[in-house]
Parts: C-alpha cells; sequence; structure tokens
C-alpha cells in the first residue's frame, strides 16, 4: 500500500520485508540513538523468510516506510497479531477484558522485533522530525484499520518520549543487564568475581564447582567457526528446552541457517561438552553480540541432559568471561529473571507504548499503568538496596 502525504512524502506499509531495500534500511538503522542487530534488514527478513514470523503463526508483517524524494527516510518494524505471544510486554489481561465485553482485541498493530525483547531503537527515522512522522503515521494505521489498539516494544528513550507526546500511554518494565562500569574494571572472571559480596562469590564458585565436578568443559566458537554441525546440536537443544517446557519453538532451524550465512558475525555459542565421553556436546547457550557497540545479549540455550549448575555456567558465567576478556561493555540477559541479580547483572528499566481506540478501555489501562508504575519503581528501589557487588572495604 503506497500514499502520498502532501506533497512532501508518501507511506507505504509492505506485507513481504523482501521487498525493503537491506541498504537503505540498515543505513537508517546506523543513524539511531540505540542500534542493535536484531532491528538489521537481515535478522527481520530471516524471521519472515524461514516461516518464524509469518502470518500462518500469527504474525502478519506491515512494515511502515516514509519515502520522500530522496528515498526512505523513516521506517518501522510493525505486525499484525492474532495472539500475544512472542511479546514479552503481556497484556492478556487486557485481551481478556475486551473478550468479557463482546469486543475484538485482535487483530492488534505491534511493532516489535518477533520472540526478541531487546531494548533498542525501534523508529528509524533520519532525524526527529521524522520520528514524529512515523508516530503519526503508525497510529494512522492502526486508526484506518479500525484495529483496537497499538503497542511499540522496548523503545529507545528518544522513541518513548515522541509517542508521550502523542497521547501513547508508556509502560515499564524491568530486566538484568551487566555493565562493564557497575564497578572497578575486571581484567578477567576472577577480577569481576572479587568485585562480588563475600556470600555471592562463594555462591558462584560453587555452581562452577558443580559443572567441573560433573566432568564438563566448555568451547567457544564465533562467528564462522560455528559450523553445520555445531548449529544442528544447537538447534536441537533449543527445541528441547521448549520441549520441556510444553511449548513450540518459536524459530525454525532454516532462521538460524540465515542468521549462519547473513550474519555470522554476530553470533557466539558456548558449547558444553563431557570430558569423560570424549568431549561429547551435552549443551549449548547462544550469544548475539555487537562487535562495534560491544554489547552481548543472552539469547538462547538447552541440554540434552540434566546437570546441576549447568544452565547458570552456559549462561551466564561463560558469556560473561567471554564478555571481560573482550572488552565488552554490557551483556543483557534476557527477559525477567530476578535470579540474574545475585550473578552480577543489575535492573533496568524498558520502556514500551501503548494506543486503544476505545476510550473506555484507554482509561481503564491508564488507571492500571499508573498503579503498575508505581510498583515497579518500588521493586528497582528495593532491588537496588540488594545490590550484589561489595562497597569500597568490604570483604
Amino acid at each position: 500500500m503506497s500514499e502520498p502525504i502532501g506533497s512532501d512524502y508518501r507511506v507505504e506499509v509492505l506485507d513481504d520485508p523482501g521487498a525493503l531495500d537491506p541498504a537503505a534500511w540498515n543505513a537508517l538503522l546506523a543513524v539511531q540513538p540505540a542500534p542493535t542487530p536484531f532491528m538489521r534488514h537481515e535478522y527481520l527478513h530471516a524471521l519472515h523468510a524461514s516461516g518464524s514470523a509469518v502470518p500462518e503463526a500469527g504474525w502478519a508483517p506491515r512494515f511502515v516506510c516514509l519515502i520522500d524524494r530522496a528515498g526512505l527516510q523513516a521506517a518501522a518494524p510493525l505486525y499484525l497479531k492474532a495472539h500475544s505471544y512472542g511479546e514479552y510486554v503481556f497484556d492478556w489481561a487486557w485481551a481478556d477484558a475486551y473478550r468479557r465485553h463482546g469486543l475484538a482485541y485482535y487483530p492488534k498493530l505491534l511493532g516489535a522485533v518477533p520472540f526478541t525483547p531487546v531494548p533498542g531503537s525501534r523508529l528509524l527515522a533520519r532525524d526527529p522530525v521524522w520520528r514524529e512522522h512515523l508516530v503519526q503515521a503508525v497510529q494512522a494505521l492502526a486508526d484506518r484499520a479500525g484495529l483496537s489498539s497499538a503497542h511499540v516494544l522496548f523503545l529507545d528513550e528518544a522513541e518513548a518520549a515522541a509517542f508521550e507526546r502523542h497521547g501513547w500511554m508508556l509502560r515499564h518494565g524491568v530486566q538484568f543487564h551487566w555493565q562493564a562500569d557497575a564497578g572497578a574494571p575486571a581484567s578477567d572472571f576472577a577480577g569481576f568475581l572479587a568485585q562480588m559480596q563475600r556470600e555471592k562469590r562463594k555462591k558462584i564458585q560453587q555452581e562452577r564447582r558443580r559443572v567441573a565436578e560433573a566432568g564438563i568443559v566448555f568451547t567457544t566458537h564465533e562467528g564462522g567457526a560455528i559450523d553445520e554441525p555445531l548449529w544442528d546440536f544447537f538447534h536441537r537443544c533449543y527445541t528441547l528446552t521448549y520441549r520441556a517446557h510444553h511449548s513450540t519453538p518459536y524459530l525454525t532451524r532454516d532462521f538460524f541457517a540465515r542468521m549462519a550465512s547473513s550474519m555470522a558475525a554476530n553470533w557466539v555459542m558456548f558449547v558444553a561438552r563431557d570430558a569423560a565421553a570424549t568431549g561429547e556436546p551435552v549443551a549449548a547457550s547462544l550469544v548475539a553480540i555487537d562487535p562495534q557497540g560491544r554489547t552481548a545479549w543472552g539469547r538462547y540455550w538447552g541440554a540434552t541432559r540434566f546437570v546441576p549448575c549447568l544452565h547458570f555456567e552456559a549462561c551466564y558465567y561463560q558469556p560473561l568471561a567471554w564478555c571481560i576478556a573482550n572488552g565488552y561493555l554490557r551483556f543483557e540477559g534476557g527477559a525477567q529473571g530476578e535470579h540474574k541479580m545475585a550473578r552480577g547483572l543489575l535492573p533496568v528499566r524498558t520502556s514500551s507504548a501503548h494506543w486503544l481506540r476505545d476510550a473506555r478501555f484507554a482509561r481503564a489501562v491508564a488507571d492500571f499503568l499508573a498503579a503498575e508504575g508505581r510498583g515497579i519503581d518500588g521493586y528497582v528501589d528495593e532491588l537496588r538496596e540488594r545490590n550484589p557487588f561489595k562497597d569500597s572495604g568490604t570483604a
């Protein structure tokens, strides 16, 4: 769909990310305040082309693009959603309230990276003026289609402010991130542990000892060194994790094949091996990285058999040690997980923006978000009082 807006620019809505100009999209991403690899065209296109985020799975792409005579000036990945799975900002109660009042909540319009609760820029805009135009275009798209609501998740600060100026409601959550400047610089994992309170340090050492005593060793594979057999093993582990939770994996094997082909430099895999069984792999964790921004994200993991504390080693301690050794500045542990604090990841607020067509429901949700926001503020204050890092002079 293409719609002219006056004589200055036009709005195009595309139902296939493959129809976008990859170079133009990625060039816009590069000038955003908080770019991540997950907003690259290669990543978003792989989700669609691999059958992972497609209409049949409840994700119908509606990528909105603002174009003038000079080319693409603003864009955002949007989806018509038939459910709320794979989002990590939970609105099931809102949908249930609509249903109980005889109204349809779905389909809704969602601005997000499917299955990827990573904060960062969601509105790719040449400058603040184009960002304002893009906010208006997103709301107009939902309004014209008669949708119940529109939501844009895990925004950066500038985007949150722009949506709020246009009357959208903001919602905040909490994630847990390690940041290199949280304490004194550490040159290795031992230095990182030395910064922690004695009780936390001993707990981590005990957990790591249990893994070592089980005969588990790790190999680390970066970028192109992650070969096809490793990807096959990892995907087996990934599917086993979902099976253990009686769920269905979101991502197909083809998605990871596309990542190996188009974004190999953005992945590191940690493989747990049984030293007594000639190095047989028993678990794997996959971490995404941004070598330029020096940021890493814990993404997926799985194991073929249970080993006590192996999850902590594969998903936190191995990635943290790698980040410290390679001069990375931040490691994001993913959605939720207060247990991550004891392992050196501290609370960070996240933001999303929400627009509801029905004024009655909008008022009710606004009241809910105000109360929830006060609870989040108190929760973050409480968490910060439980900082796992020691004060100077504390053993």
